[in-house]
C-alpha cells in the first residue's frame, strides 16, 4: 500500500535559498494503511554521490488516528537543512517503516524518490566590493593670495609722495613687487574725505587709484617684468560720496563721547544731499577734533594685490612622493595632503600603499589611516588565503583606528566592505546600514547599497536586495545583483530585461547571459535559451557542464538543439 501514499514536495525540485535547503512534504497515508497498535514512519534522506543526509522522520502512530479506517491519516512538516556545494546533484528519498512498539518487529518499503535537488541559482550571487577612499584635502586647482597694502595723501592731492613710497608700507610692497611674485589682478580703490577742498574735486579719488598703479608700473619696470606685466590686469575703483570709512572710524574713535558720536551719525544717516550733510558736521563742535583726527586717514588709495600661490606640477608631487615612500627623499618635501594627492593618482596599489604609510608617518589622521585600510582592502580582493586573511584583519584594525580618531562614513563603509569579505553577512549589514545613516556622498551611497544589495541576496532577503540594488551603482555587478534578486522574486520578465540591459553594456558579462538563459527558462521560452546559453559557452567553455547538469534547464535538456550547444 506504500506505493499508494501520496507524498508531495514544495519546491520541486528542491532549491537553495539563503545557504540552506528549505522544503515541505506533505503525506497522506492511504485509508485501512495504518494499522491498529501500529507505528508508520517515513523516514528521508537527501542523497548526494555516495553519501547521504538523513533528515527528521515523519510518524503516524495508529493511536493519534483513530480514524484512519475511513479517512487519510495526513502529515505536512517543514524541512530544512545546509547546503554544502557537494549537494548540488541529488535526490530526496523517502522509506516507508511499518513496526510494532511491543516487540520491535517491523518492515520496510522500497526507497522511493520523490523529488531532485538542487536549483542552486540563488548561489550565483557576485560580490560587490568599493573601497570608500577620503578627500586628499590637497586643493590643485589655483589659489590667490591677496596682498593689501594703503597709501595716505595729503587734502585735496593725488600725488604719492616720497615719505609714503620710502615708509614701512611702501618699501615691503617694493619688496613684494621685486618678488616677481605671479600676479593675477591688482585692484587699487581711491578714496577722499567728505570735506570741502576733497568733495570739490570729483576726479579726486580716481586720480589717487590711478598714482598708484603708475607707482606699480615703475616697480614692475624696475625689476624687469618684461611680459609678465601684460598679463596684470590692473582695476582702479574710485570711491565718491561714501560715508562708510568715516563710519567705521567713528565707531572705534576715543577722542569725542558716544553723545557727540550719536550726533555726527544723526546727520549722516539723515536726509539731504551729500554737501549738505557736510556742512552740517562742520557745525558741530567736535568737528575740527574729528578732522584732525579721522579725515586723514580718509585720503587714501587701498591697494590689493591677488597673486598666484606657488605649486608643484601633479607629476612633480608624484614623483617626489615615490622618492619619499622608498626612503630616498626626505619626508619635509611635501606636505602630507601633497601624498595623499600622490597616492590617489596612483594606479599601482603596492605603491599606493607605500605612500600612505609614508603620510601616515607624517601626519597621523583619521583620513590618512581610512585610505590606507581602503587601499589593503582592494589588494586583498586580489588575494586569497592566509595572505587574504592577514590584508583584512590590517585594514580592518586602519578603519577602526580612524573611526576613533573621528566617526566618519569611508571608514564605515569600508568596514561593512571588510566584513562582508570575510562572509561575516550579519556584521557587515550591520555596518553598511550604519555608514548609510551618516549621510554618504553618492558614490559612497551607491557603492555600500550595491555591497548590501549582494548580501542580501544570500541572506535570502529578495525585498530589501531589491530595495538597496535601486539605490545602487550602474556597474554591471550591481545590475547582474538586481536582475538575480528579480529572478529570485519570480518576477522573471523584469529579471530578462534586467540581464540584456547588463549584456548590451558589457558583452563580456558571462553570467549575465547565463542567468537570461535561466529567466528564459522560468518563462518556457527555448529560442531565448538556446541564444543566451550559446553565448555564455562560447565565451567560457566551463559552463558547458554547468548548463548539463543545471535543473533550471531540465525542460529542455533533451531537446536537439540543447544538446547541440553543450556538445
Amino acid at each position: 500500500m506504500s506505493k499508494d501514499q501520496g507524498l508531495t514536495v514544495e519546491p520541486t525540485p528542491l532549491e537553495v535559498h539563503g545557504n540552506e535547503v528549505n522544503f515541505t512534504m506533505s503525506a497522506n497515508l492511504p485509508v485501512k494503511m495504518l494499522k491498529p497498535k501500529k507505528v508508520y514512519t517515513l523516514n528521508s534522506y537527501y542523497q548526494y554521490g555516495t553519501q547521504e543526509k538523513q533528515l527528521a522522520p515523519v510518524v503516524f502512530n495508529a493511536k493519534d488516528y483513530p480514524n484512519s479506517g475511513t479517512e487519510q491519516p495526513k502529515v505536512t512538516k517543514e524541512y530544512s537543512f545546509a547546503y554544502d556545494p557537494a549537494m548540488s546533484r541529488g535526490n530526496l528519498l523517502v522509506q516507508g517503516v511499518a513496526s510494532n512498539p511491543k516487540t520491535g518487529n517491523f518492515v520496510e518499503s522500497e526507497k522511493l524518490i520523490i523529488a531532485e535537488g538542487l536549483i542552486t541559482t540563488s548561489t550565483l550571487v557576485q560580490p560587490s566590493y568599493f573601497a570608500s577612499y577620503s578627500d586628499h584635502g590637497y586643493n590643485d586647482k589655483e589659489e590667490l593670495i591677496p596682498t593689501n597694502v594703503e597709501f595716505f595723501f595729503e587734502q585735496g592731492r593725488s600725488v604719492l609722495r616720497p615719505v609714503e613710497k620710502n615708509s614701512d608700507r611702501g618699501s615691503r610692497f617694493a619688496a613684494f613687487i621685486a618678488e616677481k611674485n605671479a600676479t593675477k589682478t591688482v585692484t587699487i580703490t581711491g578714496t577722499h574725505s567728505p570735506e570741502g577742498k576733497d568733495r570739490i574735486n570729483a576726479d579726486l579719488a580716481k586720480e589717487r587709484a590711478v598714482a598708484i598703479e603708475t607707482w606699480y608700473r615703475e616697480q614692475m619696470d624696475k625689476y624687469d617684468y618684461q611680459g609678465l606685466a601684460s598679463q596684470i590686469r590692473f582695476i582702479t575703483k574710485p570711491v565718491i560720496d561714501d560715508w562708510n570709512n568715516l563710519k567705521a572710524m567713528l565707531s572705534s574713535y576715543n577722542g569725542i563721547s558716544s553723545a557727540q558720536k550719536t550726533e555726527w551719525t544723526n546727520i549722516i544717516n539723515g536726509s539731504g544731499s551729500f554737501e549738505q550733510k557736510e556742512k552740517e558736521l562742520q557745525k558741530l563742535s567736535t568737528y575740527k577734533q574729528v578732522f584732525k583726527d579721522i579725515y586723514p586717514q580718509l585720503r587714501t588709495a587701498k591697494t590689493e594685490v591677488l597673486t598666484i600661490k606657488p605649486k608643484k606640477s601633479r607629476e612633480e608631487i608624484i614623483s617626489l612622493a615615490k622618492s619619499i615612500a622608498q626612503g630616498r627623499g626626505s619626508a619635509d618635501q611635501l606636505s602630507g595632503e601633497e601624498l595623499a594627492y600622490a597616492a590617489s593618482f596612483t594606479p599601482s596599489l603596492e605603491e599606493k600603499k607605500s605612500i600612505y604609510e609614508a603620510a601616515a608617518k607624517k601626519n597621523d589622521t583619521w583620513s590618512v589611516h581610512n585610505n590606507l585600510g581602503a587601499v589593503t582592502m582592494e589588494m586583498a580582493m586580489a588575494a586569497s588565503g592566509r595572505e587574504r586573511t592577514n590584508m583584512l584583519r590590517d585594514a580592518i584594525n586602519h578603519f577602526e583606528i580612524s573611526n576613533q580618531k573621528n566617526a566618519n562614513v569611508q571608514a564605515q563603509a569600508n568596514l561593512g566592505m571588510a566584513q562582508a569579505m570575510q562572509n561575516n553577512n550579519q556584521a557587515a549589514l550591520d555596518a553598511l546600514n550604519k555608514a548609510l545613516t551618516m549621510n554618504p556622498g553618492n558614490d559612497v551611497r551607491q557603492g555600500v547599497n550595491g555591497a548590501k544589495g549582494a548580501i542580501e541576496i544570500k541572506m535570502a532577503n529578495y525585498d530589501a536586495a531589491l530595495s538597496s540594488l535601486g539605490n545602487a551603482t550602474n556597474r554591471s555587478v550591481d545590475q547582474y545583483n538586481k536582475g538575480m534578486a528579480q529572478l529570485l522574486k519570480k518576477d522573471f520578465r523584469s529579471a530578462q530585461s534586467t540581464f540584456e540591459t547588463v549584456i548590451s553594456n558589457d558583452r563580456a558579462y558571462v553570467w549575465a547571459h547565463y542567468l537570461a538563459a535561466v529567466a528564459a527558462a522560468r518563462q518556457s521560452n527555448e529560442n531565448k535559451v538556446i541564444e543566451n546559453l550559446r553565448n555564455a559557452v562560447n565565451a567560457d567553455a566551463s559552463l558547458k557542464a554547468k548548463a548539463l547538469s543545471d535543473l533550471e534547464f531540465r525542460e529542455f535538456s533533451g531537446t536537439q538543439a540543447f544538446i547541440d550547444i553543450l556538445k
